[in-house]
């Protein structure tokens, strides 16, 4: 599977289910600092780094993503994204930082581990690749991606 075939389905998934925010010019700007406004930030941020990553434009989706982690730190799909773009613009080990964070807060999740292995492929690593798919692959056996990425290290 190509590199641009996986950042499409990639900002596909970040994409999903964010359909429903708010324009920003509808939120009190008075209330800045309940976890409401909080919430509506970062999930302004996933969708606008997603579109951001989406187009190629990885430093502005980077910074898109950050402010989404800033805004709501537990937010899974903000640390994806981050982890996404760091690997993106070669910002290896702030990638791995942000995967650690996500396999700390969310555990050994199959789709974690396959985007962490892809970073490693991005590198050249594939020693380090396969474990990891291997794991997320029986985590998830009917995931192709995952599939696709375990035949990529093995070529």
């Amino acid at each position: 599977m190509g590199r641009s075939n996986l950042n499409a389905i990639f900002a596909g998934v970040l994409a999903l289910g964010l359909a429903g925010c708010q324009s920003l010019s509808e939120v009190d700007s008075t209330a800045s600092n309940s976890p409401t406004y909080q919430g509506f930030v970062g999930q302004n941020a996933i969708v606008t780094g997603s579109k951001h990553y989406a187009a190629g434009n990885f430093g502005l989706a980077e910074k898109s993503f950050r402010a989404a982690v800033e805004a709501t730190p537990a937010n899974s799909r903000a640390w994806l994204g981050l982890a996404a773009a760091y690997d993106q613009l070669g910002r290896y080990e702030l990638a791995d930082r942000a995967y650690a964070h996500l396999l700390k807060q969310e555990g050994r999740k199959a789709s974690i581990l396959n985007n962490q292995a892809y970073s490693y492929i991005l590198r050249g690593d594939m020693n380090k690749a396969r474990p990891l798919l291997q794991e997320a692959q029986a985590l998830a056996p009917e995931n192709t991606i995952i599939t696709g990425n375990l035949e990529l290290a093995n070529s």
